[in-house]
C-alpha cells in the first residue's frame, strides 16, 4: 500500500485536524504531551485577530526611530522570522531585522559595533521562558542599552515573546520591559511560523501580514482536503516513499533568495522525524554551482520562483537520475503558504514513520550536558593529539590511530576513512555567520561530497544543537561529524550569571562533543588556537586535501 493511500486508510488528515493523538501514540498518558503540541493547524485562520496589537507596535516602534530591531532567538523562535526577513525583507522606513541566534562573542561584537543604542530595539524569544542563550543575549544587550540611557527606557526597548507564565514573562515583569506577545502554549516551537514567534518580528520590520496570512490561510484550508487533494499529505508521502526505498538524504535545493527557508526546513525535518534510531537528513545545498548525478540514497525537494530558468532547467536534468519533487512559488509572500505546507508534510510524515514530530528529547540531552559542563561536574573527552597548535579529539565510534598524526590533513583522514555507503558527513562549526570567514568552509563542503560521493552537511553551532541535533543523537548512527572550534580570545561578561559569554559558546560544543560520544556517533575535533581567516581557509584546504588525496 502506497503512503498517500495509508494516510487515508488511518484517516490521518482529520485526526491530525481533530488533534487527535492517538494518531501517534496508544499509551493514553503519553498522549497528553502529544496533544498539548497539536494547536498549530489553525494558526492562519486566527491569524487576523493579531494584527491591530502588532500594525500598533510596528507604527509606535517606526515612531520612536527605530534602525535596528535585534531578535535574541534559538531554534523554533528564530528561523521563521529569520527567513521572512531575508526572504521578504524590510518595508522602506522599518527597521532591519538581526537574528542573533549564536553565542559566539565574535558574532556580538561584531553586532554590537553596528549598533546606535538610541535607534535600536530588541525581541527577546523564548517559548519556555528558560532559553539560556536568549537569556545570556539578553542580559548582555540589556547593560549595554542600559549604559545608554536610563533603565526604564532601557527597558522599554525590550519586547518578550513566549508562552503564558513562563519565567521570561516574570522577568519581563521585574525589569520593566516594554510588552509580552504571548504565544499559544499548545504550538512548539518549530510549528510556531503564525504564531507570534514569525509574526510580530515580521510585523515590525513591514513586512504585509495580511497578504502572508491569506496565502498561508489558502494553503491551510488546502491540507484539510482529502489525501488525493492536500498538498501537505501528497509532500509527506513522497518524502516518506522516498525513504522507505532507502533514499533517506532529503536534499534541499532553492533559488538563491529563497536558500534561507531551507534552515527552517532542515531543523522542521531533523527535530520531528529523527529520533528513535529512525531519521530523514535534510543536506541543504550549498553551492551555487549544483550537482547532478546524486547517490542512491537521495531525494530532491526543488524550491523555486516561476521565473528561475536556472533551477527549472536543472531540476529537469536532475530528475533524470533523481527523484525530483518541485515547489514553485510565484513570488516572495508565497512563503507564507510553504510554511503551511511544510508544517503538514512532516507531521503526517510522523505518523507513515511511526514517531512523535513534536518532541526533542536529545535537544534536551545536549543542553543538560552543556549546563553540567559549565558547573564543573562534566567534561568534555579530552585531546589526543596537537598539532602545530590545532588539538585534535577523535570520540565516541571513532578511534584515535596508534601513532598521533603529523599533521591536520592526516588527522582528518583518519575520520573519513570511517565513512561508509550511506553514511553522511556533518561539518559542525561553532563559527559566527560571516560568509567572508566561513565561505571556504562551504566550498569544502562541495569538494568534500564530491570526492566520497556522500552527502555532506554544513552547521554553525549552536544553531544547530536546536534543529539536526536531534537527528544526530537520536536518529541512525550513519553520521560522521567534523566538529570545529577556535580558542578565540573575544569575551563577554554575562551580568547576573557565573559564567562569561566565550566558555558557555565553548561549553555547547563540549557538551554536544560529549553527548555525541557517548551515543557511539564518529566524532572529531578540530580545536583551532584562533579564529582567522588564514586558520579557516587553511582547515578548508585541509578537509579538501585529505579528501581528494
Amino acid at each position: 500500500m502506497d503512503a498517500l493511500q495509508r494516510l487515508v486508510e488511518a484517516d490521518a488528515i482529520g485526526r491530525l485536524n481533530g488533534r487527535d493523538a492517538s494518531l501517534y501514540c496508544e499509551d493514553f498518558d503519553a498522549r497528553i504531551p502529544i496533544v498539548q503540541r497539536m494547536g498549530w493547524t489553525d494558526l492562519a485562520s486566527k491569524a487576523t485577530g493579531r494584527l491591530p496589537l502588532l500594525e500598533n507596535l510596528a507604527r509606535a516602534l517606526a515612531e520612536e526611530g527605530a534602525d535596528d530591531l535585534v531578535l535574541l532567538g534559538m531554534g523554533g523562535s528564530s528561523l521563521a522570522p529569520l527567513v521572512l526577513s531575508r526572504v521578504i525583507g524590510s518595508s522602506p522606513r522599518m527597521p532591519r531585522l538581526h537574528a542573533l541566534d549564536t553565542t559566539s562573542p565574535v558574532a556580538v561584537r561584531t553586532l554590537l559595533d553596528t549598533l546606535d543604542a538610541t535607534r535600536t530595539f530588541f525581541i527577546v524569544a523564548s517559548k519556555s521562558g528558560s532559553t539560556i542563550e536568549p537569556l545570556s543575549l539578553y542580559a548582555i544587550f540589556r547593560q549595554w542599552m542600559e549604559a545608554a540611557m536610563p533603565r526604564p527606557a532601557a527597558g522599554r526597548r525590550f519586547i518578550v515573546i513566549t508562552d503564558p507564565g513562563s519565567p521570561l514573562e516574570k522577568l519581563r515583569q521585574r525589569e520593566l520591559m516594554r510588552v509580552t506577545l504571548s504565544s499559544p502554549a499548545t504550538v512548539g516551537g518549530r510549528y510556531s511560523a503564525l504564531s507570534m514567534f514569525g509574526l510580530a518580528p515580521a510585523a515590525l520590520i513591514g513586512v504585509d501580514l495580511p497578504t502572508l496570512i491569506e496565502r498561508a490561510a489558502v494553503m491551510e484550508d488546502a491540507c484539510k482536503a482529502p489525501a488525493e487533494q492536500n498538498p501537505g499529505a501528497s509532500l509527506a508521502a513522497w518524502i516518506i516513499e522516498r525513504y522507505e526505498a532507502q533514499r533517506d538524504k532529503l536534499t534541499i535545493v532553492c533559488s538563491p533568495r529563497l536558500r534561507s527557508f531551507g534552515l527552517w526546513i532542515e531543523q522542521l525535518v531533523a527535530e520531528s522525524l529523527g529520533k528513535e534510531g529512525k531519521g530523514i537528513v535534510p543536506v541543504v545545498e550549498q553551492s551555487t554551482s549544483i550537482p547532478t548525478g546524486y547517490g542512491d540514497d537521495r531525494g530532491v525537494v526543488v524550491i523555486r520562483y516561476s521565473d528561475d530558468e536556472d533551477l527549472r532547467t536543472w531540476s529537469k536534468a536532475a530528475a533524470a537520475d533523481t527523484p525530483v519533487f518541485e515547489l514553485v512559488l510565484t513570488d516572495s509572500y508565497d512563503i507564507g503558504a510553504e510554511f503551511l505546507r511544510w508544517e503538514y508534510a512532516i507531521a503526517l510524515a510522523g505518523f507513515l514513520m511511526g514517531v512523535n514530530p513534536f518532541d526533542e528529547p536529545n535537544v534536551t540531552e545536549a543542553k543538560n550536558a552543556t549546563t553540567a559542563i559549565l558547573a564543573g561536574k562534566a567534561t568534555a573527552p579530552r585531546a589526543s593529539a596537537d598539532v602545530a597548535g590545532t588539538w585534535i579529539t577523535y570520540a565516541g565510534g571513532l578511534a584515535a590511530p596508534d601513532a598521533p598524526p603529523a599533521d591536520q590533513v592526516e588527522a582528518l583522514r583518519v575520520a573519513l576513512s570511517s565513512i561508509k555507503e550511506g553514511d553522511y558527513v556533518a561539518l559542525l562549526a561553532y563559527l559566527p555567520e560571516d560568509e567572508s570567514l566561513i565561505m571556504p568552509l562551504r566550498i569544502a563542503v562541495k569538494r568534500l561530497a564530491d570526492a566520497t560521493g556522500v552527502a555532506v552537511c554544513f552547521e554553525l553551532g549552536p544553531r544547530y544543537l536546536h534543529s539536526t541535533g536531534q537527528l544526530h543523537k537520536g536518529g541512525p548512527n550513519n553520521g560522521v561529524f567534523l566538529m570545529i572550534t577556535t580558542r578565540d580570545r573575544t569575551d563577554f561578561e554575562i551580568p547576573k550569571k557565573d559564567f562569561r559569554l566565550a566558555p558557555l559558546h565553548r561549553a555547547q560544543a563540549e557538551g554536544d562533543l560529549a553527548t555525541l560520544a557517548k551515543h557511539g556517533c564518529r566524532v572529531m575535533r578540530i580545536d583551532l588556537p584562533g579564529l582567522s581567516q588564514h586558520e579557516i581557509g587553511t582547515l578548508a584546504d585541509d578537509i579538501t586535501q585529505a579528501a581528494t588525496s
